[in-house]
């Protein structure tokens, strides 16, 4: 039965009275913001301070409700972020809206615990997460290798992986980058670590490393990777039976057979991939849909991203809340994923229906959940090695990197603690 709207109002104002003392702040996420990045940093920071918050997916871009006290409107203005003033009865009328079209409101009542996965020598413009998190001012932590085999995930809601290669092969950069102070030091940086912990090579190092990362998320944890790290993850974990790197420098292939010994049971997100053992070509397999440094690498386009359910698909509808549904795509290493390489049940966030690849998946594993976004700077379609930091102050509403903030927000509307 279909109650009446005057019955329906004044339950919803009785549900939220600690949204309702004095005035509320709406934070918008449509184009009346000034600053869509920063605004995840205001939500993150008032929710660390012990106050409520709400997502109304859906809603203007996916905005957020926030109590209105001196300290949250004192540091809307220092990050530059627009705030609206709704009284309780305009809050009341928006929340009958809410009941009754695809939005849903979700609170958001406790401030993840953040990892980035990162070799110790890196800059935060290395990396487009780390770029977005210091841009927002969301605090994180960085762990590498060390960490990660010593248990160090667990006290962590959420992991963010460098653009790594998991299969040990440093990208194959090798191919353009020999003789690089920067790439001699990563590999005698691995060497020692994996010599340190009782490894035969720097493969059987990231072996173990991708194997403690999918623990911690069947455990509970949730990861987000970009670029590289997405496909090499599940090749290494796929990899427990076989080498998948180049015996030789002038590219000589591994033993052909090597495919066949692969076990995708372990791989989160691929199955079934093809691989490219040959050691002068800068590809791991065919799960990557744009191939990027091969003769056969095809064009950037726009990915869309799909419209969810906010009451029946809460979680995929938090990942893509944007104020823009088109977003023109950016390279990586690994650029975008082959929707035949997907196993059955991860769900496409956003995909190039044009060139027939999947941009942005999600899936679960255990307790846990990943979520995989390819390509590596939103706002820098082609970004070389040694580029410049993207100025995030030149793209305060990327739809991009919104992506990635959606990704570290939505944690916070977990109530089910970590396993350890």
């Amino acid at each position: 039965m279909k109650l009446p709207p005057a019955f329906v109002l004044a339950f919803a104002m009785v549900l939220v009275p600690t949204m309702v003392r004095g005035q509320t702040l709406l934070v918008p996420m449509d184009g009346r913001q000034s600053n869509q990045l920063r605004a995840y940093g205001l939500v993150y920071h008032t929710i660390a301070d012990g106050e409520r918050a709400e997502w109304i997916l859906n809603y203007r871009g996916g905005s957020f409700l926030l109590p209105e006290t001196d300290p949250v409107r004192r540091r809307a203005a220092l990050l530059g972020v627009s705030v609206e003033s709704i009284s309780g009865r305009e809050l009341a009328s928006l929340r009958l809206v809410i009941e009754e079209s695809n939005m849903e409101a979700v609170p958001l009542e406790k401030a993840p615990v953040v990892a980035v996965y990162t070799p110790p020598n890196s800059s935060p413009w290395d990396d487009a997460v780390t770029l977005a998190l210091e841009y927002a001012g969301i605090p994180y932590e960085r762990v590498w290798d060390p960490e990660v085999l010593t248990d160090g995930l667990a006290r962590f809601d959420w992991l963010h992986l460098h653009h790594e290669d998991f299969t040990g092969q440093y990208s194959k950069f090798y191919l353009s980058y020999a003789g690089s102070e920067w790439l001699r030091d990563e590999i005698e940086r691995n060497e020692e670590v994996a010599a340190e912990f009782g490894y035969s090579s720097v493969p059987e190092l990231k072996k173990a490393v991708a194997r403690a990362i999918r623990s911690y998320v069947e455990a509970g944890g949730l990861l987000f990777a970009m670029c590289t790290a997405t496909e090499t993850l599940d090749l290494a974990l796929a990899s427990e039976e076989t080498d998948l790197t180049p015996e030789f420098a002038d590219g000589s292939p591994v033993d052909p057979a090597a495919e066949d010994r692969m076990s995708w049971d372990r791989a989160m997100a691929f199955t079934g991939a093809h691989l490219v053992l040959d050691g002068s070509v800068s590809a791991f397999s065919d799960i990557d849909g744009h191939q990027v440094n091969t003769p056969w690498r095809r064009p950037l386009g726009s990915f869309e991203l799909f419209d969810f359910s906010a009451k029946i698909d809460p979680v995929p509808t938090m990942l893509t809340q944007s104020a823009e549904r088109v977003i023109p795509d950016f390279y990586g290493l690994t650029t975008s994923f082959n929707p035949e390489r997907l196993k059955p049940g991860v769900v496409v966030l956003g995909s190039d229906e044009t060139l027939g690849v999947v941009k942005y998946l999600h899936g679960q594993v255990g307790e846990g959940s990943f979520t995989f976004l390819g390509g590596h700077d939103p706002e820098d379609p082609q970004h070389l090695v040694g580029d410049p930091p993207t100025d995030l102050d030149l793209h305060r509403n990327s739809a991009g990197y919104r992506l990635i903030l959606n990704n570290v927000l939505y944690p916070a509307a977990r109530r089910k603690p970590l396993k350890t």
